[in-house]
């Protein structure tokens, strides 16, 4: 892992977690990235990232990776949003997040919106692989421009492996500099709010999750794996909070691995 730096076309910076069963024997924030141990119950361990400095603007390259090894338990959270602000020159920023869980390990993977301020420009990229036996909640909400102004120009890739092979591979791009349409009936239909949560359980391999809407603006569709993909609209990071936690709390599975589920999220709050 490369040390901070700051130069003329912004900053370079990469925090870092890893969790075993007995501990957080690696927990390195950096830059605008800080990272503390918080009060999670039994056995799991759970991080919170913490914004140090405004992050990403334009022209930065900030990285998180995360990985859970086999057996552990971990949940990792932030305090506050994440804005994405413009640079000087109009450059675009880059945030890439790396996800590893291991075999019997879970990840709860539980940040605050990623907000697409007015004039900014950012490329997001997550990575997720995952051992045959791992586990994942993961939750990702956009939010696009703060109240009252335009939004800004962001593109979200996000890749899953499991066992090796592709789970899911998808990318989203909002703002002015995307594509056409971007904001018209077939996309977002004039909503400010966009996230997902995407849950994989190994128990899913022999009880698929039915398709269906969850609402009006809301769909879980069963990925080709044991897991299951929520995409939801909304008008604003309310809503869509209340969204996704509720399709975490009632969508079809297991009904210990939902129990486990649902009050874990709640003893954590």
């Amino acid at each position: 892992m490369g040390g901070l730096t700051a130069g003329a076309t912004g900053l370079r910076a990469t925090a870092r977690i890893v969790a075993t069963p007995e501990g957080l024997p690696v927990l390195e924030g950096e830059g605008p990235l800080a990272l503390r141990r918080t009060r999670a119950k039994g056995p799991w361990h759970r991080v919170t990232v913490i914004g140090a400095m405004s992050a990403p603007l334009g022209g930065d390259r900030i990285a998180l990776e995360a990985e859970a090894r086999a057996g552990a338990r971990l949940a990792v959270d932030s305090a506050a949003a994440t804005i994405a602000l413009p640079g000087r020159g109009g450059e675009q920023a880059h945030y890439d997040v790396r996800l590893t869980v291991g075999e019997g390990a879970e990840l709860r993977w539980l940040p605050e919106q990623l907000i697409s301020a007015h004039g900014s420009d950012l490329r997001m990229r997550t990575r997720i692989d995952l051992a045959a036996g791992a586990r994942l909640v993961f939750r990702e909400e956009q939010v696009l421009g703060r109240h009252g102004e335009a939004p800004g120009t962001l593109t979200s890739r996000l890749t899953v492996y499991r066992a090796g092979r592709p789970l899911l591979d998808q990318e989203l791009a909002f703002g002015p500099g995307a594509p056409g349409g971007w904001d018209g009936g077939a996309v977002l239909g004039g909503h400010r709010a966009a996230g997902q949560l995407l849950v994989v359980e190994p128990e899913f391999a022999d009880r698929l999750a039915e398709p269906r809407m969850l609402g009006e603006h809301a769909v879980l569709t069963p990925l080709a794996g044991p897991a299951f993909l929520v995409t939801a609209l909304a008008p604003d990071a309310r809503l869509l909070r209340r969204t996704l936690d509720e399709a975490l709390a009632t969508a079809p599975r297991d009904m210990a691995t939902a129990q486990r589920n649902t009050s874990y999220r709640l003893s954590v709050r």
